[in-house]
């Protein structure tokens, strides 16, 4: 009877335990630590789009996720040391969005993995030896594959601009990517199509509004944004002053149409950014970013705003609008 008794108390004792056991386990389960490194601000569709892929996955901000944030407003002079600064807080994983963070922050780890948005052309820059395999602490989604995207984005530009002549082309020089790609296959691509190229830089955004005038006084007949973040954010900002110069421009995120900007052509970013996630997702659970292979886009949008071109006095040929994935009316 005594053993019984006490094999009962036993029982009775072990399963109020049970629940406070079980929420000190809860409480001490380890929290993901991420740092998100943006160039010029930490916001808008593509972060949003990788902070919901990354809740899908099952990780919820301030629950089993920390973030940190860092970004640069565009100061190529900043990078270094808020690079440093998140590799200082230890996190498990950095995310790095565009060229130039990318680079800082492989400057500042060779230990920390670090998963890169938004860089074209990562092999050909060293970010990573391969895009099958990257080696080193560094993966990641790449927004164009090598070989021809920046002449086919003129192209495009010129068959829905069939009088165009002399073209605007803006762009960041610190972008090591557009230095790699766009000497290369810009001015090419220009002579081939019959098209007066002109450069006009743009560092930081003080840079965008000076160019855009330069532009004007030059009498270009459209201007064609070279993808950069500091000539995306805030994405009304090039779109409004190309407005007002009464410049048709072609950009490589469509975010800028939504904006009113005239026609897109380059990889859905969202869905990018979504699939950065998912590597991301990969090695908080123990992937080594050496052997995810470089994911690349598979498909390319054309989206062309109709109010836009409607506003410019312009119609854009049939056989294009036929080919766009996307009319804005």
């Amino acid at each position: 009877m005594v053993t019984t008794r006490h094999t009962l108390l036993c029982v009775i004792v072990a399963g109020l335990l049970a629940p406070s056991l079980n929420a000190g386990a809860q409480r001490t389960e380890k929290v993901a630590h991420i740092g998100i490194f943006c160039f010029v601000r930490c916001e808008g569709s593509g972060v949003d789009a990788f902070r919901a892929g990354l809740r899908s996955a099952g990780w919820v901000e301030g629950g089993n996720l920390h973030i940190d944030y860092r970004a640069a407003d565009g100061r190529i002079d900043q990078l270094a040391a808020l690079a440093q600064e998140l590799v200082d807080l230890k996190p498990d994983l950095i995310v790095a969005s565009t060229p130039q963070t990318s680079r800082a922050a492989k400057n500042a780890t060779s230990t920390i993995p670090i998963v890169f948005l938004a860089v074209a052309d990562p092999v050909r820059v060293g970010l990573v030896e391969s895009l099958a395999r990257p080696g080193g602490n560094v993966t990641g989604v790449a927004t164009v594959v090598p070989g021809g995207f920046i002449g086919k984005s003129l192209e495009v530009f010129t068959q829905a601009l069939p009088k165009a002549v002399r073209v605007a082309a803006l762009l960041n020089p610190s972008n090591e990517v557009t230095n790699a790609i766009f000497p290369t296959e810009g001015p090419p691509a220009a002579r081939q199509l019959g098209v007066q190229l002109q450069v006009y830089e743009v560092r930081v955004p003080e840079d965008i509004e000076r160019a855009i005038d330069a532009a004007v006084l030059a009498k270009v007949d459209a201007l064609w944004v070279v993808g950069d973040p500091v000539l995306h954010n805030p994405p009304q900002r090039v779109p409004n002053l190309a407005m007002r110069a009464r410049l048709p421009t072609m950009y490589v995120i469509r975010e800028l149409v939504d904006a009113g900007g005239l026609m897109s052509y380059g990889p859905d970013f969202i869905e990018l950014n979504r699939r950065g996630a998912i590597y991301a997702d990969k090695i908080l659970k123990g992937a080594n970013p050496a052997d995810l292979p470089v994911e690349q886009p598979t498909k390319f949008q054309l989206v062309i705003n109709l109010k836009t071109a409607k506003a410019l006095g312009l119609t854009i040929p049939h056989s294009l609008l036929a080919r766009a994935d996307e009319l804005i009316q």
